[in-house]
């Protein structure tokens, strides 16, 4: 029997997966398919770590390490959802309620003394920031709007607020001294193993990583951000914004580049309220308050110092003596620096893009912004699109074309890979790369507290990521876009590369180009005013930010996107876009039994999952997957999508609908006679129970939801809440029989 893993995540994602997974393994069973589940949630993760901890009942296996065994293997068809990311204070959160359901987890030790805390503390590091992605990413990522979605965003488009040529709202970046222009790279030949060290002035050495394993031809990096060029940029830029009466914002991604950019956040915090650190840093630091887990934290903590009323005040008089800060929620004081999660780059730009180039003001109403991007490697990409903006106005979605994405991201790519060489020096000296022999690779002078990387990228990957790339160009006869940029030291290895490969490859008729990033940004968007579409054929990194500023641009949402990765040795990983606002739409559903989740993407990603089986010779399976498609494209004309207020269709009413359009696709279709025999009587009893499903769905809504738990839903209890039709329960049940 074939098998499609759906995986459990967190937050919105999941519990929406109590609601419609019932309605998959109920379909799927008809094509002969068996869909599993493995739970990769930041609380199954968690408590896989540690195991002795637990009782034999709460002991849970280690799913994602297992499905990143079956990425690499011609059978994986994993669907996977939105998880965490997790930053420090959402880790912390989440160990919090799990030792508050009883489970025996070891608190995290922010200063480990002993074998025992670092054992704990590493451990712990595992799962934080992306933690999931590099380990089922075995292939590269192919994203897009799918017909269906871009036809209705075109028919019904979204807001986007009015661009004026007098708009003040810009990028700041540093543009030296940071990681983009301190980059070295070199191309490995042959396999090897290498070492990161620090050698002191006094020459004493200290190893910071070894048993580097590397492949033939892999390509290695390393740069170091100087700490000193960056505090003094942050207090230019601070003062600037006060200067230019604009909301000062600081656009990091502190979930997934989980070491560099929460330290880069902290000074940016501290940059902010230089007066209030100089003077209380002690005290702060004393009681575990740090500025790297954002202002929130410390303004929770203040209530147990014996002077933090004191404290509390000299930050309010710091806030109210620089610019105006942007907000992340005006009405409850929640400002751009209160937790470094709350304001990721990939989200927030685009979302500043659409609407005016603003974002919201201490006074509720929206303000031009300095957008602060301390690294410059992809800053000029938001300027370009902000420049053409002021120049000719706001997209128009009704017009505009697309941009998908082909990303390089198989096998730890680039920046993802990262984490586990990225290091706050503790002294100056030098970072030496070395290889086995003790050859020195790569060698940067750093100073204490200066931020030092290295990451990986195989060629393997690279030879596969143009592959798909000209199989995309030749299948949707689309331009192609690499966007590298030559006077970067990565971009210049991977460009021999990429031009070495695409020889390998028939691209008569195609137009294939390669342009820096802004150069690239600059022709997509003059490309999208003219109706036209431009694939972007990027790195890693650029993957995650295109991936949601271009789609955010045409369909207003990130979330409507097809993520399909063609796995390396044959599998497929389907992907079912972004999770940015999943935590609001929790707190909703907890407060009113209302979650407005749209499921889209898991719709589309079922779709291709479906069809992928087919490749083994599952006829069926394709005619599920197709038959999903067609009632999906229903489903948007039919405006059963999940609305924002109670009262209306939420997200568990928009799976009734599309179970009920897929159930009448399937037994309209004249391929298969037995499988729409199967679908027939399930369509007329969906229709001809429509009233009563939808009044049991709306009966429950208005009133608190009681799921058991934010990161660890109790199960008996999320399944109720998200499954209260007793009618459309039945149904599927029946069809499982």
């Amino acid at each position: 029997m074939a098998t499609i893993i759906y995986t459990l995540t967190d937050e919105a994602p999941m519990l929406a997966t109590y609601s419609f997974l019932p309605v998959v393994q109920a379909f799927a069973s008809s094509a002969g398919v068996d869909v599993e589940t493995r739970d990769i949630s930041l609380g199954g993760r968690i408590l896989a770590l540690f195991p002795e901890h637990l009782t034999e009942e709460q002991r849970v296996s280690d799913d994602l390490a297992e499905l990143g065994q079956l990425a690499t293997t011609p059978e994986a068809n994993i669907i996977k959802l939105p998880n965490i990311s997790a930053s420090m204070p959402q880790l912390k959160a989440a160990v919090k309620e799990l030792q508050g359901q009883g489970y025996a987890l070891p608190d995290y030790p922010d200063d480990p003394q002993t074998d025992e805390e670092r054992d704990i503390r590493a451990r712990y590091d595992k799962v934080k920031g992306s933690a999931v992605n590099p380990v089922l990413r075995e292939g590269n990522s192919d994203r897009r709007a799918p017909a269906a979605v871009k036809n209705y965003a075109r028919r019904h488009p979204h807001s986007m607020g009015a661009w004026s040529p007098d708009s003040r709202t810009s990028v700041a970046t540093m543009g030296r001294d940071d990681f983009r222009s301190n980059e070295q790279s070199v191309v490995i030949d042959g396999a090897d193993t290498l070492a990161i060290r620090h050698v002191a002035a006094d020459g004493t050495e200290t190893v910071l990583k070894d048993g580097l394993a590397v492949l033939d031809g892999e390509v290695v990096d390393a740069t170091v951000l100087r700490v000193a060029a960056l505090q003094s940029f942050l207090r230019d830029q601070i003062a600037r914004a006060k200067a230019d009466d604009v909301l000062f914002s600081v656009h990091l991604k502190a979930t997934m580049m989980k070491v560099s950019d929460p330290i880069i956040f902290g000074h940016v915090v501290r940059a902010f309220l230089p007066e209030v650190f100089e003077r209380y840093g002690d005290d702060l630091a004393a009681a575990g308050l740090s500025a790297n887990n954002g202002l929130g934290g410390i303004l929770d903590g203040l209530a147990a110092l014996p002077n933090g009323d004191e404290i509390r005040a000299a930050i309010e008089q710091g806030i109210a003596d620089g610019p105006k800060l942007a907000m992340v929620d005006s009405d409850k004081g929640i400002t751009n620096l209160h937790v470094p999660s709350d304001v990721i780059v990939d989200a927030s730009m685009p979302a500043m893009i659409r609407t005016s180039g603003h974002m919201w003001g201490p006074d509720g109403q929206e303000h031009d912004t300095l957008a602060v991007i301390p690294d410059s490697s992809y800053a000029g990409v938001y300027q370009a699109v902000i420049d053409d903006c002021r120049a000719h106005g706001a997209y128009d979605p009704t017009t505009m074309g697309s941009v998908p994405n082909v990303g390089l991201m198989a096998q730890k790519a680039e920046e993802y890979g990262s984490h586990d060489k990225t290091f706050e020096m503790a002294a100056a000296g030098r970072v030496e790369v070395v290889d086995s022999s003790g050859a020195v690779l790569m060698s940067h002078d750093v100073e204490a507290g200066d931020i030092w990387r290295a990451c990986q990228t195989k060629d393997a990957a690279v030879r596969d990521w143009v592959k798909l790339a000209v199989t995309r160009a030749r299948a949707s006869q689309t331009p192609a876009v690499f966007w590298l940029d030559e006077s970067r030291a990565h971009d210049r290895n991977l460009v021999a590369k990429v031009q070495a490969y695409l020889a390998e490859h028939d691209t008569e008729g195609l137009d294939i180009r390669i342009l820096s990033p802004v150069e690239a940004a600059q022709l997509s968007v003059e490309r999208i005013r003219r109706g036209e579409d431009t694939i972007s054929v990027t790195g890693n990194v650029l993957r995650d930010y295109n991936t949601d500023l271009f789609p955010i641009l045409e369909l207003g949402t990130s979330a409507k996107m097809l993520s399909v990765v063609p796995l390396m040795n044959g599998g497929g990983l389907f992907e079912t876009g972004a999770g940015g606002s999943a935590p609001k739409h929790v707190q909703q559903l907890v407060r009113e039994d209302y979650l407005r989740w749209d499921s889209l993407g898991e719709f589309l990603a079922l779709a291709e999952s479906f069809r992928h089986e087919a490749v083994g010779g599952n006829k069926r399976a394709e005619l599920l997957g197709n038959a999903l498609d067609r009632a999906t494209e229903t489903l948007l004309n039919e405006n059963k999508s999940p609305a924002r207020k109670v009262g209306q269709i939420d997200n568990r009413g928009s799976h009734f609908w599309l179970a009920r359009f897929w159930a009448q696709e399937l037994a309209a279709q004249t391929e298969d006679e037995a499988l729409a025999a199967i679908f027939a009587p399930v369509a007329e009893r969906l229709v001809a129970d429509t009233d009563t499903i939808e009044a049991e769905l709306l009966a429950v809504q208005g009133k608190p939801a009681d799921i058991g738990g934010y990161f660890r839903p109790d199960g008996t209890k999320a399944a109720a809440v998200m499954r209260p039709s007793a009618t459309f329960n039945a149904v599927l049940e029946d069809l499982t029989r």
